[in-house]
């Protein structure tokens, strides 16, 4: 009956295991105090319980003791806090070299984009060893994309871009969750991350139709949406050039400034009077109701691109 049983999921990531070692300690500790507590109340109880031959006393305060019960739980507080915040900003802080995936919740799917293009529906194939960045947004109401196995919970909000990381260490296959209520399916929104060795994964990657990778996707849109027109340095250019200026900060109209970054662009296509550069009018017409989600993370995709990517007479 028990065969198949385990208290916890597989650790399959590279911070499952200080993940769990964190939640153990919690317990521990927990438990620790809990059945001290309970042992000081039977005795004491037992200890004290009234009697016809005994008055109470007054007990005057002790210094020690005040202080021994101030400075332990300060103590183990604080360092809870350290080793969690420790942890935290190693979860959030993905590394330079990951694989990143553009994900797209749906009542009641997920729908993946690989780097090189390929695409999948409740299913993601990913190599081991390999950390992967997940870019996610929801096109409907907000969903949460969660693998036990991995230790990884992160809402999925429509018209906000969240993000998560991690570095599978395992070989297999793991359960994909809905972890927010999303409606009426929201039991049937799972799926599975297929683990598999990196040549494996690069032969089931030439085994699938792959469509135009995100940036290059991305670039065919820029240009079928005439953003070149405006975007591109010369003397048409009506707009910012995009050469290098990802990940930089941007001067606003108002006085104040802004992150380039992916929140940044998806606004600028949308909500183009928004957030107006300085030195540049409201002319941009938006592209709300035009371009599709997945478009908009293509469009994001080349943008990065152009990160490296320096142009001629980029604007400053």
């Amino acid at each position: 009956m028990f065969e198949d049983f385990s208290l916890f999921p597989d650790a399959a990531s590279s911070y499952a295991s200080r993940v769990d070692s964190l939640y153990l300690f919690l317990c521990t500790m927990t438990a620790v105090a809990s059945f001290g507590i309970l042992c000081a109340v039977v005795f004491l109880s037992v200890r004290y319980r009234r009697r016809a031959d005994r008055a109470a006393e007054q007990l005057e305060g002790s210094l020690p003791l005040e202080i021994f019960w101030s400075a332990i739980p300060a103590v183990l507080f604080v360092g809870i806090f350290a080793w969690a915040a420790k942890l935290y900003l190693e979860m959030y802080r993905e590394p330079a070299d990951c694989m990143e995936f553009y994900v797209t919740g749906k009542q009641w799917m997920w729908k993946i984009q690989h780097p090189t293009g390929q695409r999948e529906i409740n299913t993601l194939h990913i190599p081991v060893g390999r950390p992967v960045k997940l870019t996610m947004i929801s096109e409907d109401v907000i969903h949460d994309f969660y693998v036990p196995a991995f230790r990884i919970k992160r809402d999925v909000v429509p018209g906000l871009y969240t993000s998560e990381w991690f570095e599978a260490t395992k070989v297999g296959t793991y359960h994909l969750f809905c972890a927010e209520y999303c409606g009426t399916k929201h039991s049937e929104m799972i799926g599975s991350v297929i683990v598999m060795e990196p040549a494996e994964y690069e032969a089931w990657l030439g085994g699938q139709p792959a469509s135009q990778d995100p940036v290059e996707a991305g670039r065919v849109l820029f240009e079928n949406l005439r953003c070149v027109t405006c975007h591109d340095a010369g003397k048409n250019q009506r707009g910012p050039d995009l050469h290098g200026r990802f990940g930089e900060t941007v001067g606003l109209a108002n006085g104040t400034t802004v992150l380039f970054d992916e929140a940044y662009t998806r606004t600028s296509i949308l909500e183009p009077k928004h957030d107006i550069a300085v030195g540049f009018e409201p002319v941009m017409p938006t592209y709300e109701g035009q371009v599709t989600e997945t478009q908009i993370q293509q469009l994001i995709a080349y943008v990065k691109s152009l990160a490296t990517d320096t142009g001629e007479g980029q604007q400053k």
